[in-house]
């Protein structure tokens, strides 16, 4: 079992920047990729970005690509979503969530999820 911390959301206008962190607890060796995921009211949930934890490589939908950086601490089994230049249509509720095995931005291929923090970009 892994478990998962989200933190960092908050409301912040358009343009500004937040910060979220994923703090990761458990059975941490068996992270291969960090994933970040947001759900808007309404909406289904979406890939934002993730992470390969051996290594680094990163991937971005192409919504966030030049905006959203990840990036990880392994000693400290924690990974960030740093958020720039935001805008009213990035508010949603972010997950961070791990997999095993391949990379994937399917949602449904990762198998443990943080609570999720709040984002609320105002015009």
């Amino acid at each position: 079992q892994v478990q998962l911390v989200e933190s960092g959301g908050g409301l912040v206008q358009a343009g500004g920047s937040l910060r979220l962190s994923c703090a990761a607890s458990g059975r941490t060796f068996s992270m291969d990729y960090m994933g970040w995921f947001r759900q808007a009211p309404g909406k289904e949930r979406e890939f934002v970005t993730a992470i390969r934890w051996s290594g680094g490589a990163t991937y971005y939908a192409d919504s966030v690509k030049g905006r959203f950086t990840i990036s990880r601490d392994n000693a400290k089994n924690t990974g960030y979503l740093q958020m720039n230049s935001l805008k009213p249509e990035d508010t949603a509720v972010y997950y961070c969530a791990i997999k095993r095995g391949l990379y994937s931005s399917t949602p449904d291929r990762y198998g443990y999820w943080g609570q999720g923090t709040q984002v609320t970009v105002s015009s």
